[in-house]
């Protein structure tokens, strides 16, 4: 079974995915491979710097991530632009780590992915679980996490798919207004329905 792990910024998903991962469960990060696919003398590397020019760089040649994080959040059409870039190298590595994973015989894996649905990537999956949260629980969390402002903070939430359009499209829900712990009971209650070892 594959499971898309889904959910949105300041969520929680990390600590669900970290979770699975305690469980023996291999988990292939969407972000960590993002993160990847753009260290220099990647292709996606090449093309941002081709696209949003040697101002995004820092003084070691990797791209700064909070330069480019303004630029795009701040502008519909280069966040798109940078989407088309990135996309597409980050589906075509977690493609073959999944494979990789399906090849040596696990039987459950975990796809990370923030954007599973916005990026239409849940035909890779066979269930999908979202980690839920109120927005202004979101909003907070960002705030304190990040120290962005709330307009800052604001504009980040609302560049993804609301979480409770996201919630009618998932297979279960984690609401993640607890404890830690309550959040890992919800998991182990979904993981022990849908049987996984």
């Amino acid at each position: 079974m594959i499971i898309g792990l889904t959910g949105g910024i300041a969520s929680g998903k990390s600590t669900v995915s970290s979770f699975c991962k305690e469980r023996g469960l291999p988990v292939i990060d969407a972000d960590l491979i993002a993160r990847e696919v753009v260290e220099p003398d990647e292709d996606a590397y090449n093309e941002i710097v081709k696209t949003f020019g040697e101002d995004i760089l820092q003084h070691d040649g990797t791209i700064d991530r909070q330069a480019l994080g303004r630029l795009v959040f701040a502008n519909e059409e280069k966040r798109q632009k940078l989407n088309a870039i990135v996309h597409p190298a980050v589906r075509k590595r977690m493609k073959e780590r999944l494979n990789d994973y399906l090849q040596r015989g696990m039987e459950t894996v975990i796809l990370d992915v923030p954007l599973l649905i916005e990026s239409q990537l849940t035909e890779l999956v066979d269930k999908v679980l979202l980690v839920y949260v109120d927005q202004h629980v979101q909003l907070e969390r960002l705030q304190k996490r990040d120290g962005f402002g709330i307009e800052e903070a604001t504009q980040r939430v609302e560049s993804q798919m609301p979480l409770a359009e996201k919630r009618a499209l998932a297979d279960e829900v984690i609401v993640n207004h607890g404890t830690k712990e309550e959040t890992k009971k919800q998991l182990e209650t979904i993981l022990t329905k849908w049987k996984v070892k």
